[in-house]
């Protein structure tokens, strides 16, 4: 099934991007959802040869990196994330020399490229557990896989409680090849995504070999999907509880955030630093602490992962205070930089998330004050790029695209959504294709149409129409990231000095400049640290060194 792959990228091809070591300290990576960035062949998905179309617009919007969400060869179960081939792109988004030729311009462009890597679990389809199906019970493949022989008289119950994230059981009973029910296989998401038992050492080498087999065509560095997954505890042990997605988050669970995962990166972390041009390894892991995510990012092991706790976090002064310390006392012990992130794929975008009351989740089924959200989503996002670290920004967010909280349901493709008691199965709403133009079939993203119903008056909010126009959101971000580029006491770190303010407002320090943010929902007057750089909204000056900081809105501050 795989694909021939092009020759390996030379050492030079990485030299445009490997001129400042430690990159990714401060970078402001970008993440692309292929199926829904841009469509170059009209048949309304996105591909390959659309994401390299646009390198240019994400060049000069001034990010670092781009992130690929997976584009590998899968029969689409869970949009991608149940690879049937890890050597191999899917034909909807093209074929490895469009991969080839994607990394090679984004290296001509200065961009960096990181790919997601799925090593949880893999496609019902892959070819490993195909066999272990067709060889039955006792089949060296099933060892590969977590295959157990069911509780009760005759084996028709579960091996243990496990809940899936998507809803019911985490198990699925096989029919044998002789046509009897069977042993049942462990899937923590989807049926279609059975996971990997990574005790068997043929899985580690595996995924040792499609490290080097993607470092060899060039990649920067690699996204890990469920970093926190791959480890199970001794046994399977029952959790003893239901509504097990309700403690996620909160507790060590036996089959996430086990300490032997630690051991799977330790090995990877070795491979990776064999390759020249300083690439990285960044984790999804959702861990119920901090500290514990922390632990993912020790020196021989990752070197980011993404700070769920922030993304979490309500529109609260006192609140986002707490998280960045916490944050940045974890992060400095093990020498990692912090990450910053408000909006992937998998969550309500963040100028959605805003616009209604706190506490309702990170998945939000009302659009709320589309006004209200979208002035705190461009504070925040200043608010986010001035702290110390990498920051992640999801495609459109600089358009600021709402989650589409409207769509039929017989369009959606969640496969969360069809599946009682798991997750809420929203996640369409933030994986509508963005808007390119003002006009034109799907506003641009392609010729024809797109593969989710884009909303009337999309193309309002398209590059085309904020693309030049003074105080859009898109020039907002354009300015931010210039600005972040340009102050020497921005990026890198991992201390602020935190000023005195009003309640509701946030003011730290960072040498000469000063970030001060107002979360409340009232104006508020506060010192004027200097002369302003930029500012998410209207702010007045007076004569005597106060100014007026409206209602969400963030400003930034050089000393003069």
């Amino acid at each position: 099934m795989s694909q021939h792959s092009a020759d390996p990228a030379p050492t030079s091809a990485l030299a445009t991007v490997a001129d400042r070591r430690d990159w990714w300290r401060d970078a402001v990576i970008y993440q692309v959802y292929p199926r829904s960035f841009a469509d170059s062949n009209g048949d309304g998905m996105g591909d390959l040869e659309g994401v390299r179309s646009r390198l240019p617009y994400l060049r000069d919007l001034g990010v670092d990196a781009v992130w690929l969400s997976p584009f590998y060869a899968s029969p689409q179960a869970d949009a991608g994330y149940d690879v049937a081939d890890y050597r191999a792109v899917d034909p909807m988004f093209g074929n490895l020399l469009d991969a080839d030729a994607l990394i090679r311009d984004a290296h001509d462009l200065a961009l960096r490229i990181i790919v997601d890597l799925v090593p949880n679990h893999s496609s019902d389809q892959h070819e490993w557990f195909k066999r272990a199906l067709a060889e039955g019970p006792g089949s060296p493949l099933r060892e590969r896989y977590h295959f157990r022989a069911g509780k009760g008289a005759s084996g028709e119950l579960p091996p243990n409680d496990w809940e899936s994230i998507f809803g019911g059981p985490a198990w699925t009973r096989v029919t044998e090849p002789d046509g009897t029910p069977g042993e049942w296989y462990l899937h923590l998401f989807a049926p279609e995504q059975p996971d990997f038992n990574w005790d068997h050492p043929a899985v580690g080498d595996e995924f040792r070999s499609i490290l080097r087999f993607w470092l060899d065509m060039g990649v920067d560095g690699f996204r890990i999907d469920v970093a926190h997954g791959l480890v199970k505890a001794d046994g399977l042990p029952d959790l003893g509880s239901h509504d097990q997605v309700k403690l996620l988050g909160n507790d060590v669970m036996p089959f996430f955030d086990q300490d032997g995962v630690h051991e799977v990166y330790r090995a990877w972390r070795i491979v990776l630093d064999e390759y020249a041009g300083d690439r990285i390894f960044v984790a999804e892991a959702w861990t119920p602490t901090i500290e514990r995510t922390a632990n993912y990012v020790r020196p021989d092991e990752l070197h980011q992962a993404f700070n769920f706790q922030y993304l979490s976090t309500h529109w609260d002064a006192a609140e986002l205070r707490s998280c960045v310390d916490r944050t940045l006392d974890a992060m400095r012990p093990v020498g990692a930089p912090a990450t910053w992130v408000l909006s992937n794929h998998d969550v309500t975008r963040h100028a959605t998330r805003f616009a209604n009351p706190a506490g309702l989740g990170t998945q939000i089924r009302t659009a709320g004050d589309r006004e209200l959200g979208l002035r705190r989503a461009r504070a925040a996002t200043l608010l986010m790029l001035a702290l110390p670290g990498s920051a992640y920004l999801y495609q459109g967010e600089e358009l600021g695209l709402p989650d589409v909280v409207d769509l039929p349901d017989e369009v959606r493709q969640d496969p969360a959504y069809f599946r009682g008691a798991g997750q809420d199965g929203f996640r369409d709403g933030c994986r509508v294709p963005i808007p390119w133009t003002r006009d034109g079939s799907s506003y641009g993203f392609g010729s024809g149409g797109s593969w989710l119903p884009q909303p009337d008056g999309w193309g309002e909010l398209s590059v085309e129409a904020q693309s030049g126009v003074a105080g859009s959101t898109l020039e907002l971000y354009r300015s931010a990231l210039a600005v972040r580029s340009e102050q020497a006491d921005l990026g890198a770190g991992d201390r602020v000095e935190w000023l005195k303010a009003p309640e509701g407002v946030l003011a730290f320090r960072r040498g000469a400049f000063v970030c001060t943010t107002n979360t409340g929902g009232e104006a508020a007057t506060v010192p004027a640290h200097g002369r302003v750089l930029l500012a998410s909204g209207e702010v007045t000056v007076t004569d005597d060194g106060e100014a007026k900081l409206p209602a969400d809105t963030t400003v930034w501050w050089i000393a003069d």
